[in-house]
């Protein structure tokens, strides 16, 4: 009986860890960010275009996380991740400027 509870509380503990792992920025970008930036929805620079992201990228992740954290314009605070991280928010915000580079 014992044996069975320790088996059954570490397969608990595993199970919860791997749902705390990060999400990286190319899957966040693809579930959550994508809805806005993949067409410019209300004004969303889009995905790739490294004219509207210019002069984002020239205030730094530091300050673009901040933004997005508290929202901006017609995007929602965290935009439509609420359950992201702020590590999180920070890879997705990464996988945006890279992709626009």
């Amino acid at each position: 009986m014992k044996k069975t509870l320790l088996v059954a509380a570490a397969a608990l503990t595993l199970s919860s860890t791997a749902a705390m792992a990060e999400r990286s920025g190319e899957e966040l970008y693809n579930t959550k960010c994508s809805v806005c930036h993949a067409t410019g929805v209300a004004g969303a620079p889009k995905f790739g275009d490294a004219a509207a992201w210019a002069p984002r990228a020239e205030k730094g992740l530091d300050a673009l996380l901040a933004i997005s954290l508290t929202g901006i314009n017609a995007m929602p605070p965290k935009g439509t991740c609420m359950d992201c991280s702020n590590e999180e928010m920070k890879s997705a915000i990464q996988y945006m400027l890279n992709a626009a580079k």
